[in-house]
């Protein structure tokens, strides 16, 4: 990715999935990598790995509800390569379930991680761009936060939240020159969708009033990744408040 070779950048829900992929695509570009998750384990395989190839990466343990937690991992991320200049939320969750049969501790949970978890995040990182007057923050998103999904009620209104606080963000950052927007992934080959068991992704499901992929395949976290890239990198240095879906056409962009 051109214009990508300098920065340093915070990466949650880093230790999988989309988060690994990102991850692992910032850090090829030379630039130092905080990745953030509460999968210690898996989280330092991956750091462990990429550190063996060169990168400069640091893993930190924490709960991205946690705002003094959030607030000391930046300090000590600034203290070791320099100014956050990119943010990436990635972590969210998933509790499939019928509105009727859906617990408050899990709708609680779901709103946390989903929509508070990049509140705290994104304000970490806003209160130490807009001084700077320089930046970019993306939200992972997902398409299910713009068309409606059974069974997906909680999540699909928590990414709705995440992306729409995003592009509010983006709105009050903009006189500081930081750019702010929404990269929304819809089926992607990720351990939450296999755990999901969401049938066929590609054919469709008429009986669940779900479209199929026109472009007839399941995404791959490196997809997801690159669009993320994109909107971070200075090519896109024209673009915020923008969701950009990288779905295949599932949603017809309804």
């Amino acid at each position: 990715m051109a214009n990508m070779d300098e920065g340093v950048a915070v990466v949650t829900g880093a230790a999988g999935g989309i988060g690994a992929a990102t991850v692992a695509a910032l850090a090829s570009t030379g630039r130092p990598v905080a990745a953030l998750d509460v999968n210690g384990r898996a989280l330092h395989e991956l750091c462990d790995g990429l550190r063996e190839k060169g990168c400069a990466i640091e893993a930190h343990l924490v709960d991205i509800c946690d705002a003094a937690a959030v607030e000391t991992v930046f300090d000590a991320v600034e203290s070791v390569f320099g100014p956050v200049t990119e943010v990436v939320n990635v972590a969210g969750v998933l509790l499939p379930s019928s509105v009727v049969a859906t617990s408050d501790g899990d709708w609680a949970t779901t709103f946390a991680v989903n929509t508070t978890g990049v509140f705290v995040v994104s304000r970490a990182a806003a209160r130490r761009m807009a001084g700077r007057g320089h930046g970019a923050i993306v939200t992972v998103g997902s398409n299910a936060g713009g068309i409606p999904r059974t069974g997906m009620a909680a999540y699909a209104a928590s990414k709705a939240a995440a992306a729409h606080f995003t592009r509010c963000l983006g709105l009050e950052l903009a006189p500081y020159g930081v750019r702010c927007n929404v990269v929304s992934p819809g089926s992607t080959d990720t351990p939450m969708l296999r755990e999901l068991g969401a049938g066929d992704v590609i054919g469709g499901d008429p009986a669940a009033y779900r479209t199929g992929i026109p472009l007839g395949r399941v995404a791959d976290p490196d997809d997801i990744a690159d669009a993320v890239l994109f909107l971070l990198s200075e090519r896109a240095r024209h673009i915020t408040m923008h969701e950009l879906y990288v779905d295949g056409g599932a949603t017809l962009r309804a």
